[in-house]
């Protein structure tokens, strides 16, 4: 059975995690903002709209989240996913798996470029 789902319908999705505020480099899979900002945290950054750009990548919708650099590390330990939410409120929005990572207080870390793909058909 074939699926497709229109542009505007992804973008709505997208548009969502493009009103992050946060990112957050963090050393297990948050189930919640509050494991996302204070348990798993080790380093935080703040986003801006700036940061995040949608567009077609021939399979569906994507959205680009800029690379952030030097962000000062928190607390020590295994970086294994990076995640977004809002600031200030109770909501985590995405997480993803990075390359795993040792980081130390104090040091700093970069978050490459990445993207979040939803495919329009199968």
């Amino acid at each position: 059975m074939a699926k497709h789902a229109e542009d505007a319908v992804l973008d709505g999705l997208l548009d969502v995690v493009a009103t992050s505020t946060i990112l957050c480099v963090c050393s297990a899979l948050p189930a919640t903002y509050a494991e996302m900002t204070a348990t798993y945290d080790l380093a935080t950054h703040i986003m801006a709209a700036g940061d995040f750009a949608k567009a077609d990548d021939g399979t569906g919708r994507k959205l680009t989240v800029a690379a952030q650099a030097a962000i000062t590390v928190d607390h020590t330990g295994t970086a294994i996913n990076v995640c977004l939410g809002i600031s200030g409120t109770t909501t985590l929005l995405y997480c993803t798996s990075n390359t795993s990572q040792a980081l130390t207080a104090a040091n700093t870390v970069t978050v490459p470029a990445w993207i979040i793909s939803v495919a329009d058909s199968t």
